[in-house]
């Protein structure tokens, strides 16, 4: 195995680094079934710095996606405890938004109709988000579509839809599961630049889903590798590159030790073929 980059740290030393934590995951298990449980996650622990953005990578059924909706309080955990804010994570937080993997846009709705969805079900009245839902439309590449319907955009172009309904309230917690998996390369990157562009001029706090490596180095203050049967923290990686990160950043030395990193991690498990 290559040397371990500077900043990547054993399982035994996952707090956020300076400073309180805004998330804490403290020897979460989860399981699913009554008779014959199958464990889903065991011995999660983590906390997250407020305005971190912290991606989580691993193969299939490692517990990614699970792990998100437990933080988003969508499903319950079987053991240990979930806060934020030091509140016990019991519902989903009223300050949060979550972008999926499949965009759930309504083809019935306009797209601006769509972005200021969750305006509505908050209950707060639209024309106090009108300006700011076109103005995120632009912003995104979207200028000129507020009235078209999301039958009639290309899938990158939906799932920016997606994230301008899920900023539209200004949440403070991100939760983005997989958003760019099903996006072709040249649409994934885009897409990266843009998120990585909002996180630089926002600082939320954002946690994001990704089977890709690249992804998760380029986007992420700190990559949460997971490992499965049962999911769990295999390690965590602080990304020590300088911020704003351009696309070109990925054809660096430094990135390319990142990535190494973690694809010898996988190997290791024998996830991936080693090099």
């Amino acid at each position: 195995m290559t040397a371990r980059p500077a900043g990547a740290r054993s399982v035994e030393r996952l707090g956020a680094p300076g400073g309180s934590a805004y998330i804490s995951i403290t020897d979460v298990d989860k399981s699913y079934g009554a008779e014959s449980p199958i464990a889903a996650l065991k011995d999660i622990n983590l906390d997250i710095k407020a305005g971190e953005f912290i991606s989580i990578v691993g193969p299939s059924g490692c517990g990614k996606s699970t792990l998100l909706k437990c933080i988003a309080g969508l499903q319950p955990i079987s053991a240990g405890s979930i806060s934020i804010r030091n509140q016990p994570v019991n519902a989903p937080p009223e300050d949060m938004a979550i972008v999926f993997q499949r965009d759930v846009l309504f083809d019935w709705r306009t797209v601006l109709d769509n972005v200021l969805m969750l305006v509505e079900f908050k209950g707060l009245r639209r024309k106090d988000y009108h300006e700011r839902g076109l103005k995120l439309l632009r912003e995104y590449g979207l200028d000129g579509y507020a009235q078209r319907f999301p039958w009639e955009l290309s899938g990158g172009m939906r799932q920016r839809v997606a994230i301008c309904r899920a900023i539209i309230v200004d949440p403070d917690l991100l939760l983005m599961d997989e958003p760019f998996g099903a996006l072709d390369a040249m649409t994934r990157d885009d897409l990266n630049a843009e998120l990585e562009r909002l996180w630089y001029e926002t600082r939320k706090t954002v946690v994001f889903i990704t089977h890709g490596i690249d992804e998760a180095v380029y986007l992420g203050d700190r990559v949460v590798v997971m490992a499965r049967n049962p999911g769990r923290i295999a390690e965590i990686v602080e990304i020590d590159i300088p911020r704003p990160r351009p696309l070109s950043i990925r054809q660096t030395e430094d990135f390319g030790k990142y990535v190494q990193h973690i694809r010898h991690l996988f190997a290791s498990m024998g996830l991936v073929k080693a090099e």
